[in-house]
Formats: C-alpha cells, sequence, structure tokens
C-alpha cells in the first residue's frame, strides 16, 4: 500500500482544514517546498497536493508551487482542486504532476472528464469521489450533489476509471479514525469475477475493480495497516502527520514494502 502524504494550499501556504470547512483553517508552513522536502528525505515516494485556492475559484491556482515540487524533489505528485478546463489539467501536467484528481469536474461535467481519461489514460486520470453522507461534495465539498456515492464509483468504474480517491469528509481533519467499513463496501462491491479454465477445471477468480486511495481520517500506524489489510491501494495522511500523531519514521516499515 503506498504511502501518500498530502499538502493542502491556501494562499501559497500549506494549511488543513477540518471536514472541509475553510473557516477552520490552519497554516503548519509557509513552505510547501520545504514540507514536501521533509517527506522525500524520510523515503515517501508519493504526495497528495491539493490546490484549495482552486477549488474555490474552480481554476487551477498553485501550479507554481506544484513546478517547484515536482522539479525540486523526486516525488509522485498527484494534483488536484479547481481542474476545470482541458487548459488546467495540460498545465497541471506541464507543471509536473505524475497523476491529476477530478472532482468536481467528474460530477458536473462527466463528459470532460471522460475525455481527460481517453487522452491522458486511465493511469494519469484519477477520480476524486468525495462523500457526505452517502452522497457526493463539490466544490472544494462545500455543495452536495444528489449523486449516491457507490453508484457514481461503479458507473465510473464502467469507464474505465482505475484509481478512486475516497474521502468521507465527517472523517476528515477529525483524528478519529478512516471509514474502514466505506472502504471495504467499495472494494468488495468493484470487486471483478474472471472465469478461467485451469488445470482442475473452470473457477472464478476475483481481482480489485479498481486501485482504492483512503482519505480522511488517518490518525495512527494501526489505521495504516487496517487499511492496508482492507485491500486499499493508498492511504493520504495529512493532519495526523501535522500534528505528531504518526511520525515520519515510524512510517519507514511500511514506506520500504
Amino acid at each position: 500500500m503506498r504511502i501518500i502524504p498530502a499538502i493542502d494550499l491556501i494562499d501559497g501556504k500549506c494549511v488543513r482544514l477540518t471536514r472541509g470547512d475553510y473557516s477552520t483553517r490552519k497554516v503548519y508552513s509557509a513552505d510547501p517546498l520545504e514540507v514536501a522536502q521533509s517527506f522525500e528525505d524520510a523515503g515517501i515516494r508519493y504526495l497528495h497536493l491539493v490546490d484549495l485556492d482552486g477549488a474555490r475559484t474552480s481554476h487551477i491556482v498553485n501550479h507554481r508551487i506544484l513546478e517547484q515540487i515536482a522539479g525540486k524533489t523526486t516525488l509522485k505528485v498527484d494534483f488536484g482542486g479547481g481542474l476545470k478546463s482541458d487548459e488546467d489539467v495540460h498545465t497541471a501536467f506541464e507543471s509536473g504532476a505524475a497523476q491529476v484528481t477530478g472532482g468536481s469536474i467528474a460530477a458536473s461535467q462527466p463528459e470532460r472528464f471522460i475525455s481527460w481519461l481517453e487522452k491522458y489514460g486511465p493511469d494519469k486520470i484519477i477520480l476524486g469521489a468525495d462523500a457526505r453522507d452517502g452522497f457526493i461534495a463539490v466544490s472544494g465539498w462545500e455543495k452536495a450533489t444528489q449523486q449516491k456515492l457507490l453508484p457514481y464509483i461503479l458507473n465510473y468504474q464502467k469507464k474505465g476509471i482505475r484509481y478512486v480517491v475516497c474521502t468521507d469528509i465527517s472523517k476528515d481533519g477529525m483524528l478519529e479514525g478512516p471509514s474502514l467499513d466505506l472502504y471495504r463496501k467499495i472494494l468488495k462491491r468493484t470487486t471483478v469475477v474472471e472465469t478461467q479454465i485451469g488445470m482442475s477445471g473452470v473457477e472464478d477468480i476475483e481481482r480489485p475493480g479498481i486501485k482504492l486511495i483512503a482519505s480522511g481520517g488517518v490518525t495512527t500506524l494501526q489505521d495504516l495497516l487496517d487499511l492496508k489489510k482492507a485491500g486499499c491501494d493508498g492511504a493520504i495522511i495529512g493532519k495526523a502527520l501535522y500534528e505528531g500523531k504518526i511520525r515520519l519514521e515510524d512510517l519507514k516499515p511500511l514506506i520500504s514494502e
């Protein structure tokens, strides 16, 4: 399982919110590059970079910081927040993103999001499926939709999505543990069953249908072990790192796997 620290950006600074509420912002560093380099120095290989300014204004804002981090570290960065146009996505990739996450755009303009999937491929485009009370939320989590989470993911799985970042917004920044039951349910429902003919005859083989990245609520190392056991492909860690609940040095056994 990939260990993926998060850096959320507002006004070019590294911040954290609670349950996506912008009024709860807490600044942890004025230098996101320095934070990213500290992750790299600890052996981390991945980074979840979120442009919260972009999420609110519906266009990419902090791509220069993405450019700095991608250019001055070896971290593989997935970038999201405010990606609404073809130009935004082009800018993100040109700035060094290894992957981009589409959240609001996937809910409001599915045709455009699918066009990105077709153009860049399923290894480059991540579906952001963030939910409040079981329904997809958009625009920096400030707006609820009538789209139910699981059918939403299943629909995009049929269209070729491979990577899904799922956040239970009620858990975000609360340091109360992740939504394990939710992730288990998603993984069970998206499992693909293939019929194969082997030495013992015809048999059904189950394999994961998506690469699910859990986000929100990770507080302890045990949370990470539980997510790995559940079958998650990755786990995003935010506030727990910044508040010292999980130390970077404690992650080394998981990073080295």
